[in-house]
């Protein structure tokens, strides 16, 4: 064969990898002809890498592997083009010509693994999307280095099948799976039932949804993760089906699933027949994700170790090169379930390397002696709680835990990878461009320098005040310190249930006093001072409006606090006057927050309601969309199990119509006492409960300019 023959194939081959590639689909889907800029090449490796180079007037994308190559495209975007795609928007206009790649750049990772998402997630973001905002995701996941995520949708599939297999009826099988709000805890063994009964629609539109999530997860190469059995049973297993199950016991008020004993003759049955059934509708993985006993499950009269063998070998059997990956949270993985499995079948995601490790950093609170032992892990980001809004992070924290534990001696050999495992994503995106750069960036570096670099990617210029801005926020509320432990963001005292001395909404917040709030309030203002300069940037209007938003969050704050002193001073015309500028706040902060879909509670709803083919299912999943992000549970999960307001959001519309009214009724009860009288003690679930019963429509699409509300807002509350 000559020389010309060779080049010619060799072209031929490099064109075929372009317009067979998903990075070609990707590149239209950020912008239109896109892919026509760049040349992608695809290069043998075992080690994971991606390079930018310069070829003419074309941008070189190389890498190992496909999300190898879509993580150097975003990097390239960032850093040489300005071009930072966001949840808050996944499409940009690239320039006619691009920014030349003066030299190559090359950025390579041994950490194999970059892990994505928590079972939380499914519910608190993702519990009605349809494929057009999954299909987003999957690119950001690409984007970001993502070659793991979690993916559990249609799980309630398989478990129907199951179930209908072992002989329950329908009417039992939907008393079992949870509603579509709350299937996250259902298959995190923590509750049953509650949300359903689903209708058969939803079971079908679930598998179809994905299938098309496997099937672009595989183009890119990412490696689903499944949810595998571990012992999960319903609870009337033993009167149904005559298994040795554990005692289920009780979650936040909620009745647990079962557990079938590894010692139970039926044990293999069942899981053989689990994973037919998932592998029928879905295929195989070479991932399984499984938590037995999450947040408290009962372990009495179970013998851990013959549990994880059962659940290991159970797995191995339909597929030995498998992986078990599970969480680390509490007491999670128990060691005598896991201490004689064998070194590498199993994938710990440390799930708040951030905040409680349990890697063995001894400066933790839930550090393990000797951390994970043989066992391989992964440092995960929790971060996000509940799906809450609020400005937070652990910016200093979030790296130097990383780089202490790869120079841990003993950790660092059984580091795997990085991973975000927050309960709720759409939020502070600049915490997870943060940790998703930690395996490419093998120096340890200061959160100063990175945010030099990450503020002009953001907002495409470098802007000296927007600088400013940053650097307040990353060294207060976005600088958790270390030894503080609190579960997200410093809530927002709008959302939390009335009261003299309300402090926290949820009810493990944990929160404390850690940054100064005129801090936030000033770095506010300096985003007002250059709003009409950045004016139509969409970055820079998401981030205007979430810093106004906290600013007003924090006087919210100070406001409730001088509305206590002048009720217990006795001073009505002062608690007069205070208490109707706490519920304007409110106002304002709905009206501030109606300029952009992503804090709109119509887009929750709409989102949900779109799901349904008849009025029945689509008030089924409105009221799954209500009850999750109020009242959580029933009375008895709200107020006894602690889950009200745990999932709270600081939205356009719920501030209004939830907040706003809880809020007005407290005051009207306190003057009435400052009057002399006695009225009735508020029965707020019941008025609550009303609410996510409610049927009135909202809309999802933006409505005002963002950028004139946000000076405005901000002029009314903070006038001088």
């Amino acid at each position: 064969m000559n020389l010309k023959s060779i080049l010619w194939i060799l072209f031929v081959s490099i064109s075929f990898s372009v317009t067979a590639s998903p990075i070609t689909g990707l590149l239209e889907r950020i912008d239109k002809g896109a892919s026509k800029k760049f040349v992608i090449e695809r290069v043998k490796s075992d080690t994971d890498y991606f390079e930018l180079d310069q070829r003419g007037s074309k941008v070189v994308i190389r890498g190992n592997n496909y999300v190898s190559i879509a993580t150097g495209l975003n990097w390239y975007l960032k850093y040489y083009a300005g071009i930072h795609l966001s949840w808050n928007g996944m499409s940009a206009k690239l320039p006619a010509t691009l920014p030349a790649v003066p030299q190559k750049e090359r950025h390579m990772t041994t950490l194999p693994y970059r892990y994505d998402l928590n079972y939380c997630t499914y519910s608190y973001s993702m519990a009605f999307w349809d494929w057009e905002r999954w299909e987003k995701e999957i690119d950001w996941m690409a984007l970001h280095g993502i070659n793991l995520p979690l993916a559990i949708t249609g799980t309630e599939a398989v478990w129907y099948n199951v179930l209908d297999k072992l002989g329950y009826t329908k009417a039992e099988i939907n008393e079992f799976i949870a509603g579509p709000g709350f299937l996250a805890w259902w298959l995190m063994n923590n509750l049953e039932g509650w949300g359903g009964p689903n209708p058969d629609h939803w079971y079908e539109r679930q598998v179809a949804l994905q299938k098309r999530i496997l099937k672009r997860m595989r183009e890119y190469g990412i490696e689903p993760v499944f949810p595998g059995y571990c012992g999960m049973v319903p609870h009337n297993a033993k009167e149904k089906l005559g298994l040795n199950v554990s005692e289920p016991g009780m979650w936040c008020g909620y009745r647990r699933p079962a557990f079938l004993q590894p010692d139970d003759p039926r044990f293999e049955e069942i899981a053989s027949l689990y994973y037919k059934e998932l592998e029928n509708l879905y295929g195989k993985a070479n991932f399984y994700s499984m938590d037995p006993f999450h947040e408290g499950g009962n372990t009495t009269g179970i013998n851990l170790d013959a549990a994880g063998k059962a659940v290991m070998k159970a797995m191995k059997k339909v597929n030995p090169k498998a992986v078990w990956i599970i969480q680390a949270w509490q007491s999670n993985p128990r060691p005598d379930m896991i201490q004689n499995l064998e070194s590498g079948d199993l994938l710990i995601l440390d799930l708040t390397s951030e905040c409680r490790p349990q890697w063995g950093d001894p400066a933790s609170e839930w550090a393990r002696k000797d951390g994970y032992g043989k066992h391989n892990w992964v440092y995960c980001m929790l971060l996000n709680y509940g799906g809450n809004v609020g400005l937070y992070g652990k910016m200093d924290n979030v790296i130097d835990n990383y780089y202490l534990a790869q120079e841990d001696s003993r950790a660092s050999t059984t580091l795997k990878g990085v991973g975000m495992t927050p309960e709720g994503i759409e939020n502070n995106p600049v915490m997870y461009e943060l940790v998703m750069e930690l395996p490419w960036r093998p120096e340890r570096f200061t959160k100063e320098d990175w945010l030099k670099a990450y503020v002009k990617a953001r907002y495409g210029k470098d802007e000296p005040i927007l600088q400013a801005v940053w650097t307040k926020l990353a060294n207060s509320i976005y600088n958790s310190p270390k030894k503080l432990i609190e579960q997200g963001t410093h809530e927002s005292v709008f959302c939390a249930r009335p009261g003299l001395d309300v402090y926290q909404v949820s009810t493990w917040s944990e929160m404390k006093e850690y940054y100064n709030p005129q801090e936030v309030i000033e770095a506010a203002r300096l985003m007002i001072s250059v709003a009409d300069t950045f004016r139509g940037n969409n970055n820079f209007e998401y981030d205007l409006v979430d810093i106004v938003r906290q600013a007003i969050a924090e006087e919210g704050r100070s406001v409730q606090k001088a509305v206590t002193a002048a009720y217990r001073a006795g001073d009505k015309k002062t608690f007069a006057s205070v208490s109707q500028k706490f519920l304007k706040l409110i106002v304002l902060q709905d009206d501030l927050l109606a300029t952009r879909p992503e804090f709109r509670l119509g887009r929750w709803i709409n989102c949900a309601r779109a799901l349904g083919d008849t009025p029945e299912e689509k008030a089924l999943y409105e009221w799954n969309a209500r009850v999750q992000i109020t009242t959580w549970g029933n009375r008895q999960a709200a107020e006894g199990g602690g889950l009200r307001d745990y999932a709270h959001k600081e939205w356009n519309g719920l501030l209004k119509d939830f907040y706003y009214q809880r809020w007005k009724l407290y005051f009207q009860y306190l003057t009435q006492q400052l009057d002399g009288k006695n009225p009735l003690e508020i029965d707020f679930y019941a008025k609550e409960e009303a609410w996510t019963k409610q049927t009135k429509l909202y809309r999802a699409e933006a409505e005002g300019d963002c950028t004139d509300t946000a000076i405005r807002v901000f002029e009314e509350v903070f006038r001088k």
